[in-house]
């Protein structure tokens, strides 16, 4: 069998920053156990693999892989799917539709951003776990427990300081941990840690964003954000609030494209 494969940087300007994610377009959906053995094999944060929804026109069923697991939600390996269609299958339209296990997500292409349509989650503020504590090495100043953990600090460069232990994150699986903070050039900054998903530190983190912008757009008191992902590759996301709904932007080039052979 032979799978077309695209290597993707998401919310990047240029190759070797952003977040690198695997794309394979698919005429029909392949054993899930394979899905993840080529995730696997590939051992990027994500792998994405989509098939046409031959009922609805510039619509696909998407899917996304972990090197360990399938999960829920991924914006960044969104971004890089809609970035192939756009580029490569469809180069004629400027909006494609996306069926996924959470519900469906809509990317527009806007001159040379691409902007997806992302749930909103508002999370509850909690006391600290204490894996959350050791795992962070500093006491955040907040936390929000949602999907994710989002431990808020007073300053950027608190973020930029913070060594992990991810053996102590891992303990707080199914959440992820954002630690994010306002910032000197952008509205925020952020990092995102998932060492149980196996993804220690993601470079760029579309769908932290769904709690990211509900809350800095709450302090801020503005719908249109500016955030930056400090990883050491890093990355820049626009976010606007649209109610229950959130857009999440960036750009996206193209590293390579190939045939896995399996």
């Amino acid at each position: 069998m032979e799978i077309p494969i695209y290597q993707v940087d998401a919310f990047a300007n240029e190759v070797f920053s952003g977040n690198p994610a695997a794309v394979c377009p698919l005429d029909n959906w392949i054993d899930a156990d394979l899905m993840q053995s080529i995730a696997g094999e590939n051992n990027l944060s994500e792998t994405a693999f989509f098939v046409p929804n031959t009922d609805k026109l510039r619509t696909y069923e998407l899917r996304w892989f972990t090197p360990v697991m399938e999960v829920d939600l991924c914006g960044h390996a969104t971004l890089a799917s809609a970035y192939v269609i756009f580029k490569f299958l469809t180069p004629s339209c400027d909006s494609i539709r996306f069926n996924t296990r959470s519900g469906l997500i809509e990317v527009v292409r806007r001159d040379e951003l691409f902007f997806l349509n992302l749930p909103v989650f508002i999370g509850s503020e909690v006391e600290c776990p204490n894996n959350l504590f050791l795992g962070l090495g500093a006491m955040p100043t907040e936390v929000i427990e949602g999907p994710n953990y989002v431990a808020v600090f007073d300053a950027e460069e608190q973020v930029l300081e913070i060594e992990p232990n991810f053996e102590r994150l891992s303990q707080l699986h199914p959440r992820g941990v954002i630690v994010t903070a306002p910032s000197h050039k952008y509205d925020f900054v952020s990092r995102f840690f998932g060492p149980s998903f196996g993804v220690p530190e993601d470079p760029v983190t579309g769908s932290a964003h769904c709690m990211l912008a509900p809350l800095w757009s709450e302090k801020l008191q503005r719908k249109v954000l500016r955030g930056r992902q400090i990883s050491v590759r890093g990355g820049n996301l626009a976010c606007e609030m649209r109610g229950n709904r959130v857009e999440v932007g960036g750009n996206a080039v193209l590293f390579l494209r190939g045939v896995i052979q399996v």
